[in-house]
């Protein structure tokens, strides 16, 4: 699918499902454009199956947290999990939907999609505005058999608060000194170079309209662009592709039943085949809601998602959570989620 295909998808998605003009049954959320393929995916078979609407803004993590934290959706949504301090603090419940990964890509002429490797100390050097050519040594050393144009590098980063960039400036951070030091890891840093973009949308846009580019987005929208997209050298030394059997590599060892508030980085996890730049992504809901009955529509929602949703999770490079995971999330709705009565507001089967 072109940009341009996937972008009037993604309106189409917006008029059908009630973007704009939620009607009263529908379930309002904003946030991640990191999982936006797959949300709308899942909205879509359910309102076939239901007749209950998704109005989802896709605004970006940090856009998601304000407004779930100002009550003005009945979920919020952010691939930059909350510590489980700021969720007690706000009075929120977090848990992921689905795994997925960060990718750099890229639009230089002549270079195929994974023909070219970086490693996250380079990675970090681009971004920081150290390596400003595509045939710099530091890139031509990890890739001696690929013919590298003599062509300025043009850096692509998001510009609003994001949860893409909580996990890719984590990795940078995680792999150069200098960018934790000087830069660090937020869902909204002082980029040091670069163009600014709304959105993975808006990144995908931007490099595929501009020669030379490099950015990053959710694997997902770098394939249904087909854009082209760089291999990654990875905690134990391989290079590895951004696939969906490395990101499920990357998660394989997560402890999530011991993880206070479902808080857990998958970003640079050892392993063979892991992929560096792994996440998940997260919901937010209000622990103790005004809106009682929205939240146990959004939460019949997402437990229709973990139980019959796994198959178009998969056609778009996600990973599916294990059902063990599942089992222990629908077990913290019932216990954490309660109504003005005190009662669970869904009751876990």
């Amino acid at each position: 699918m072109t940009f341009k295909k996937f972008a009037l998808a993604a309106g189409l998605f917006a008029a059908t499902i009630g973007f704009g003009s939620a009607q009263a049954a529908d379930i309002s959320g904003a946030g991640a454009t990191f999982p936006y393929p797959v949300y709308a995916k899942w909205a879509d078979t359910y309102k076939k199956e239901t007749g209950v609407g998704m109005n989802y803004q896709s605004i970006g993590s940090g856009g998601g947290i304000k407004q779930i934290k100002a009550k003005t959706v009945t979920f919020g949504a952010s691939d930059a999990p909350l510590k489980p301090e700021e969720l007690a603090k706000a009075g929120l419940v977090q848990f992921p939907t689905v795994i997925g990964g960060v990718v750099p890509i890229i639009n230089v002429p002549g270079l195929k999609p994974g023909e070219v490797t970086l490693d996250g100390q380079t990675l970090a050097d681009i971004f920081q505005g150290k390596i400003t050519k595509w045939n710099d040594e530091a890139i031509k050393k990890l890739n001696a058999n690929v013919n590298l144009p003599d062509m300025a590098i043009a850096v692509v980063r998001r510009s609003d608060g994001s949860g893409t960039s909580f996990v890719f400036t984590t990795y940078l951070s995680q792999s150069s000194k200098a960018w934790a030091d000087e830069v660090g890891a937020a869902s909204a840093v002082e980029w040091p170079v670069g163009l600014g973009a709304k959105g993975n949308e808006g990144v995908a846009a931007n490099v595929g309209q501009t020669q030379g580019s490099i950015g990053y987005v959710e694997y997902a929208f770098a394939a249904q662009n087909g854009m082209s997209y760089t291999k990654l050298v990875n905690k134990d030394g391989q290079i590895v592709a951004p696939e969906a059997a490395n990101f499920a590599a990357a998660a394989a060892n997560v402890d999530w039943a011991n993880a206070p508030g479902y808080y857990v980085i998958l970003t640079n996890e050892p392993g063979a085949t892991s992929w560096p730049i792994t996440a998940a992504t997260f919901i937010l809901v209000h622990a103790k809601p005004d809106n009682a009955a929205d939240v146990a529509e959004a939460l019949k929602f997402f437990s229709w998602a973990y139980d019959k949703g796994d198959a178009a999770a998969e056609e778009l490079h996600y990973i599916p959570l294990p059902d063990s995971v599942v089992a222990n999330i629908k077990a913290t709705w019932a216990k954490e989620i309660l109504g003005a009565d005190g009662k669970p507001v869904f009751a876990a089967n």
